[in-house]
């Protein structure tokens, strides 16, 4: 039996983030991993929904890995889908047709019940409040100047690129995305990054940081990985894909004030107070890097000017 933190955590989900009323129907689709949630999730359904519809798959042994196609019908004749599930649903085909069909769609890939309960937890409408104020920063922007105290020195270039705002709030027909989120981003203009970034609280696929990875950048791709143990793992995952998967993918500010550095990327990467520097794929964001990896990198505690103006300082924003 859920506990009430992850019931509220629950009820808050499908309430406050997805915005579902008793007029709807909704599916959770989870594993024999993620279950303890994925029935907290319909337990607040069949609460707060018309109908409320459980599903269990097994675990999937990639993100990205299509669920059975009985599933993928249903994802279809629902009005909102919530897919708690270990492995990402995120960019499937799956989803994608769920939205063409009207549903909105929240993925929860890997999460945890402490991380649902922290980020549930948070106010929706700051977390909005927050990346709107960041997006009229970061619009039309020429220069992006991002540094630490542990060495981290770096320019990125916004210019032309789309800045994209995921609160996790998923209340309009056909609207998808991670839930609990809280961030901005954007891809940096190609071959117009330079200079050093220092990652010390977490990395996907690696989890927290135990000795600061140094990643030395130069038009827009890694020179050189430098550090401890972990470093030679970036280095090892982005060497096995190749080609430009060592390219500067992403630039994101963490915006929600509940998350904490778990060693989960579905959190780490929102926390408030936090910058994230992604490499490899990011045709998602409207980039031009296509490779089947994307790997983000966490830094605390960063300070970062937008074309000279301060916008965060030691990882307090200033907006």
């Amino acid at each position: 039996m859920a506990t009430t933190e992850l019931k509220n955590a629950a009820t808050s989900a499908l309430k406050e983030y997805m915005g579902v009323n008793q007029n709807e129907t909704v599916l959770i689709i989870s594993d024999e991993k993620i279950r303890e949630i994925g029935l907290a999730l319909h337990e607040a359904g069949k609460e707060l929904c018309k109908e409320s519809f459980y599903c269990e798959m097994k675990m999937r042994e990639l993100n990205g890995q299509e669920p059975p196609e009985q599933i993928v019908e249903m994802m279809q004749k629902v009005d909102v889908v919530i897919c708690a599930t270990n492995r990402s649903l995120t960019h499937t085909n799956a989803r994608k047709k769920a939205v063409a069909a009207g549903a909105r769609v929240g993925t929860m890939p890997g999460i945890t019940v402490p991380i649902m309960t922290r980020c549930f937890a948070a106010d929706s409408n700051q977390i909005i409040e927050t990346n709107n104020k960041l997006i009229k920063i970061l619009e039309n922007a020429k220069e992006i100047k991002l540094t630490s105290a542990l060495g981290t020195d770096a320019t990125f270039s916004s210019v032309g690129r789309k800045i994209i705002s995921s609160t996790g709030v998923l209340k309009n027909k056909g609207d998808w995305g991670n839930i609990p989120s809280g961030e901005v981003y954007f891809a940096p203009v190609e071959e117009i990054s330079f200079g050093r970034i220092v990652c010390d609280a977490s990395i996907s696929g690696i989890g927290k940081i135990d000795e600061p990875v140094t990643v030395d950048i130069e038009n827009g791709m890694i020179t050189k990985i430098s550090g401890g143990k972990q470093a030679k793992e970036l280095d090892e995952m982005l060497s096995k894909v190749g080609g430009k998967a060592k390219a500067v993918a992403e630039f994101g500010v963490g915006t929600n004030p509940t998350a904490e550095i778990s060693g989960f990327i579905l959190e780490d990467e929102k926390v408030l107070g936090t910058v994230h520097i992604a490499f490899g794929n990011n045709i998602s964001m409207e980039g031009s890097i296509d490779v089947p990896i994307h790997i983000d990198c966490i830094i605390k505690s960063p300070s970062f000017t937008v074309d000279g103006k301060l916008i965060m300082e030691n990882g307090k924003l200033l907006v």
